[in-house]
């Protein structure tokens, strides 16, 4: 009973953050939202929000948040909230951001093409391993289509993905239709698995690795192959 009670919590706990991060993806697309973490305090709920442009997020004088704490607690909930507001520590390398400038880029009218590009090399220059925007809609008549460019390494599959990878979706309306925009991002986090790196040696660690060779009776030759002591 206990570890379904448990269970339970951390289920509800999980729709409620998901929740809210839907709420926050749909109205708050110009702030440059990226993220939402919610905690539970001994006094209450803890909401960390992450965006591009926090100000926005907070408003004059607090006005946003005042609004947000209330539809936190009316509409969500949530008791005692503490509304904190971050900055995002690399915009260019959040999967979210990316899709939401894309997003604000479509509805200007600039085109898409021109777009991707331009959101591919920010990507990249930012230190990123590799990356994939795809954007789907009535692209270029009455017929949906998509448009596809990638750069660099895309890992889809495997557990690595869990850890290097940042993927986001975004939409929005224009006079054609809806248009969807999927962004994937490889991040530089931890070494990869198909990376090699070559160490060069020291000539005293090159002696000791060849210590072993010459007691047992192989002797190296000058032009790196071996021929065997008498």
């Amino acid at each position: 009973m206990v570890g379904s009670r448990v269970k339970q919590y951390f289920i509800n706990l999980g729709i409620k953050k998901t929740m809210i991060d839907q709420f926050l993806g749909n109205y708050f697309v110009d702030a440059g939202y990226a993220g939402v973490e919610l905690y539970k305090t001994p006094t209450g709920h803890r909401v960390v929000i992450y965006a591009e442009y926090p100000g926005r997020l907070i408003g004059r004088g607090g006005s946003v948040i005042r609004k947000l704490t209330t539809i936190f607690q009316t509409r969500f909930g949530l008791e005692n909230v503490n509304i904190t507001v971050s900055p995002v520590p690399d915009p260019d390398l959040n999967a979210r951001v990316v899709a939401y400038r894309i997003v604000r880029a479509l509805e200007k009218e600039i085109p898409y093409r021109r777009v991707m590009m331009a959101m591919l090399k920010r990507i990249m220059d930012a230190g990123a391993l590799g990356a994939e925007i795809v954007i789907s809609g009535k692209l270029r008549g009455e017929r949906a289509t998509y448009e596809k460019m990638r750069t660099g390494k895309i890992y889809k599959a495997g557990d690595l993905v869990d850890y290097i990878v940042d993927r986001a979706v975004a939409k929005t309306l224009l006079k054609p239709g809806i248009f969807g925009v999927e962004v994937i991002i490889v991040k530089p986090s931890i070494p990869l698995p198909d990376q090699v790196e070559i160490k060069a040696l020291k000539p005293e660690e090159l002696q000791s690795l060849l210590q072993p060779a010459k007691e047992s009776g192989v002797e190296a030759t000058g032009e790196g192959g071996a021929s065997e002591g008498k």
